[in-house]
């Protein structure tokens, strides 16, 4: 086991704090840190995306575990710890300095499968969730996601129809992948403590249904969740060629989107086809 100093001390020797700005709130309980880096299973030897490492908490757990770490994060602030937490673990870390929005993740990793871990910044939690469950490749590169969000996103995202929380992220990220809310995280083990819980959401992809196209399902969801007190046959009317197939595949248009599961959502999609 390779000794390393404190987390808060190499912070403090670094003169970093969290950005506001940038989203960020550092985790520093290792203990905390070792038991999200084990929610994949047994990392010994594969690969690894980080997004936004910060000072490097979760991604010493990671290099703990025997990944291979892939970290992109945009803070220059933080990329000296990182160097540092790299000496340590010679050959393991690559860090890419970066938004990690704008990158092609799977080109980033050589095109080999690869395993997603991250604290994710808040600020680009859903999007980032979103581009890796609507790829326009199936099955994916990644093999799982065990993701932080805040909690009231993470229960976004594993909600069930007729529930306040189901909308829009529930659908994107549940038509192709089985998703679980895997851990909650309570505000005090960030430092600085953030006002709102978080949670982790642990994914795994399955099998995608044929012939949906993920840009139509992202279409539909937007706009039927977008109004979603209003029936299907209003929240819709402005994406064209969803009430004719929302009429083919035999979906009341009085109904409300949060009744409807994910796998009509799916058959909504596969009948209006790409725009």
């Amino acid at each position: 086991m390779v000794d390393l100093p404190p987390l808060r001390e190499v912070i403090a020797r670094h003169g970093l704090s969290a950005s506001k700005a940038l989203g960020q709130n550092f985790l520093l309980d290792e203990h905390l840190l070792g038991r999200i880096a084990a929610l994949p299973g047994d990392l010994s030897g594969k690969a690894v995306l980080e997004v936004g490492p910060g000072p490097g908490g979760l991604t010493r757990a990671l290099l703990r575990a025997g990944a291979k770490v892939t970290a992109i994060e945009m803070d220059r602030r933080c990329l000296p710890a990182l160097e540092e937490l790299g000496a340590a673990f010679p050959g393991r870390l690559t860090v890419i300095e970066g938004d990690a929005i704008k990158l092609d993740h799977g080109a980033i990793m050589g095109g080999a499968p690869f395993h997603i871990l991250s604290n994710l910044p808040y600020n680009v939690g859903t999007a980032l969730f979103v581009k890796w469950t609507t790829g326009p490749h199936w099955p994916p590169q990644w093999k799982s996601l065990t993701l932080m969000f805040q909690r009231e996103v993470a229960e976004r995202i594993v909600a069930k129809p007729d529930n306040g929380a189901y909308g829009r992220l529930a659908v994107l990220g549940q038509w192709r992948a089985d998703v679980r809310l895997a851990m909650k995280v309570h505000r005090s083990a960030f430092t600085p403590p953030p006002k709102v819980m978080s949670a982790i959401v642990h994914a795994v992809p399955r099998e995608a249904p044929e012939n949906v196209p993920a840009k139509t399902l992202e279409r539909l969801t937007e706009a039927a969740f977008g109004q979603r007190r209003k029936m299907l046959r209003q929240s819709l009317k402005g994406v064209p060629g969803a009430l004719e197939a929302l009429a083919k595949v035999g979906i009341d248009e009085t109904r409300r989107a949060e009744t409807l599961r994910v796998s009509e959502f799916v058959e909504l999609a596969r009948a209006h086809g790409k725009d």
